[in-house]
């Protein structure tokens, strides 16, 4: 058993830090908003006031917020910071969907205290968060890696060591481009075909079955047609996170096209009002 920090219990860190208790580690845990963190109080974490004071004297600290932004708050805040509290020995891991160049920064700050760090972003939405079956997809040294894969585990139904630091947040960034990539093209086609005078959801029916369509893709045209929206992958992170995808192309020198198409589309989504619904909602600018 460690001594864990988790920063962030938003939709998916709430579910995460909540497998760590279950799986009887020592965690304290930090929140904006004090609801959440009571709720894992409840299952047997400590509390903590800010990331820094959960940060104190633990051997893993953990974080999973929203941004850029809210992760340079979360460990670098001048008063507050998480950063402030490690100590040569602990792991730091950010498990935020950030980009490459913050987790570059974010490093030197770490590594100045003697700390090692990994960036181990996750693919999977709340209900792999819950049944702990994310997937993570790691940066940063082997033996760090190695040392740290068996807590990842209890969190996640497959931990991949995708290279140095960094690699792992950009290896996210292409995840979340590929798959709304697909959304949207579903969404503009369910669109084309209603138009045109076919049953959607026997569309729905024939295109899952077939194997050009991916399983997640399949998953979300079935929302699309039930009309369900509740936020599991919000429309404003998924423009977020093409915004991160194509900056991080720019600075490496690729191109994508594609993926700049499409932000194009989230954007307009955001724009009609649609940024808190699950990406499945992108459907809406087509029917």
């Amino acid at each position: 058993m460690s001594h864990i920090a988790f920063l962030g219990l938003g939709a998916m860190g709430s579910r995460m830090a909540a497998n760590l208790l279950k799986a009887d580690q020592a965690v304290t845990v930090w929140n904006r908003s004090r609801e959440p963190a009571a709720r894992l109080g409840e299952l047997g974490a400590s509390l903590a006031a800010t990331p820094r004071a959960a940060a104190a004297g633990a051997r893993i600290v953990i974080s999973m917020v929203t941004d850029d932004a809210a992760s340079r708050d979360v460990w670098l805040h001048a008063d507050t910071g998480a950063a402030a509290s490690l100590e040569p020995g602990t792991i730091a891991i950010e498990a935020s969907t950030v980009t490459p160049v913050w987790i570059g920064e974010l490093a030197q700050a770490v590594h100045a205290k003697g700390a090692a760090f990994l960036d181990a972003p996750v693919a999977g939405s709340r209900p792999q968060a819950e049944a702990g079956q994310l997937i993570f997809l790691v940066g940063g040294e082997a033996a760090v890696f190695d040392r740290i894969k068996p807590l990842l585990e209890i969190m996640g139904g497959a931990v991949h060591h995708v290279g140095r630091l960094g690699q792992g947040a950009v290896f996210k960034l292409a995840v979340n481009a590929l798959f709304g990539i697909q959304v949207a093209a579903l969404g503009e086609l369910l669109g084309f075909l209603g138009r045109a005078g076919l049953d959607r959801a026997r569309a729905v029916g024939i295109l899952s079955s077939l194997p050009i369509t991916s399983p997640a893709a399949a998953g979300t045209a079935e929302l699309m047609m039930a009309g369900n929206f509740a936020p599991m992958f919000p429309i404003d992170l998924v423009e977020k996170d093409f915004g991160y995808a194509l900056e991080s192309a720019q600075a490496v020198g690729a191109s994508l096209p594609t993926t700049d198409a499409v932000r194009r589309i989230y954007a307009e989504a955001r724009l009609k009002g649609h940024g808190g619904d699950n990406i499945a909602g992108v459907v809406q600018l087509f029917t």
